[in-house]
């Protein structure tokens, strides 16, 4: 049995260095790790600027009430149109129930409308997952009201005089949320728009 020889050595020494190189992420490839990261937590979502007034609509939420959308006015809304197979939807829905539940006493409400096709599907998943706001269906007069919904989720914002602000294509999240539901919000003292 020989020892190996100087040269061997060397190019066994060469061959380690060469592989921990190639093993050891580039800089693109980082970004490109990143960039994949941010769209999984934060998906991107078009806003479309809208300033328009909607036609009535009226839906029975899962708990049996009726909300006209006239009763809605002097609040800012987000109708968030969902689905309980919407893996998006799922994501987005505790950063709407967390803004809820810290924006409502400023004046802003949420109704998520499912377009699922058994009520029954929407409402348990709302009721297994905690939901404190208001949940029903999509039906008629909210399509004729808001329009074609393509995509899931979609979330329109509605202002204080009822007039459609915001449409949200793709997930929300509290921030986004931040951005364009805060201006609109009345301000303490301020008497609501008309």
């Amino acid at each position: 049995m020989s020892l190996p020889r100087a040269a061997d050595r060397a190019q066994g020494a060469t061959d380690k260095r060469t592989l921990r190189s190639s093993l050891r992420p580039h800089g693109v490839t980082l970004v490109l790790l990143g960039v994949i990261a941010w769209l999984w937590f934060r998906p991107l979502a078009w806003v479309e600027d809208a300033d328009r007034p909607l036609p009535p609509f009226a839906v029975e939420t899962f708990d049996g009430a009726r909300v006209d959308f006239a009763a809605l006015r002097g609040r800012v809304v987000l109708v968030n149109v969902w689905a309980s197979w919407c893996v998006y939807c799922w994501k987005e829905m505790p950063a709407i129930e967390r803004f809820h539940n810290d924006y409502r006493e400023r004046g802003f409400s949420v109704l998520a409308l499912s377009t699922d096709e058994s009520a029954d599907d929407a409402r348990r998943f709302l009721r297994d997952k905690g939901y404190t706001f208001p949940g029903g269906m999509v039906n008629a007069s909210v399509a004729a009201a808001l329009g074609d919904v393509s995509r899931l989720p979609t979330s329109f914002i509605i202002d204080t005089g009822g007039r459609l602000r915001h449409r949200i294509v793709g997930q929300v999240h509290y921030g986004r949320l931040q951005d364009l539901v805060e201006p609109l919000l009345v301000a303490p003292g301020r008497p609501a728009a008309p």
